[in-house]
């Protein structure tokens, strides 16, 4: 099977933001398309190795795969992540409107996901759970442990220290609500249209 490379999603955001500098935001896109620089050499290496040699306790395959689940992390987080960036930072639409139905009020989801974010080592995720059609909140401690199947995320914020330390230093509090101000609310709304998730 012949797969095309994944290529880097460009930067839309061109100026500083309230709390996110885009020199900050520019450093952090470059590690972003080293994900994309890996995901397409660890698959292309996959798609090479032996894979009679596969064994849970070592194996070059073995370890390709658990390096790749990283990298696709890495990747469309990455990409969920970036378009959040240069918005008005006030809840609109849909989503608004799903946040209400399953948290009660926007305050009450906003609460969690702050507390999901100070807790979390990799990233807080909102995403919509295909299997009881509702909105959770998720932490990931790394890219490749804690994700949640058959849930689309929506709202992805980076925890990881690469994404706030040059604006905020050790102040991850300070980042997260400087994440919320320039929320771009459109996208994820977008994302509901795109994904169907309006239509359930």
């Amino acid at each position: 099977m012949n797969k095309e490379e994944y290529i880097s999603t460009p930067l839309e955001l061109n100026k500083d933001v309230e709390g996110i500098s885009l020199k900050s935001v520019l450093e952090h896109q470059k590690l972003y398309e080293g994900y994309v620089k890996k995901t397409n050499e660890i698959q292309k290496k996959i798609a090479e190795a032996n894979k009679s040699e596969a064994n849970a306790v070592y194996s070059y395959i073995g370890e390709l795969k658990r390096e790749e689940i990283f990298a696709v992390n890495g990747m469309k987080l990455h990409e969920a992540y970036f378009p959040l960036l240069g918005g008005d930072g006030a809840a609109k639409g849909k989503i608004l409107e799903m946040i209400q139905k399953d948290f009660g009020t926007y305050d009450v989801w906003k609460e969690d996901f702050v507390a999901t974010g100070m807790s979390a080592r990799g990233w807080a995720i909102l995403v919509y759970d295909w299997k009881d059609h509702g909105l959770h909140n998720y932490g990931m401690d790394a890219q490749n442990v804690g994700a949640v199947w058959n849930a689309t995320p929506l709202l992805a914020m980076d925890m990881y220290e690469h994404a706030f330390f040059m604006d905020h230093g050790t102040n991850k509090k300070a980042y997260i609500e400087s994440f919320f101000k320039t929320l771009n609310w459109d996208f994820v709304n977008t994302l509901i249209e795109k994904y169907g998730i309006d239509k359930q």
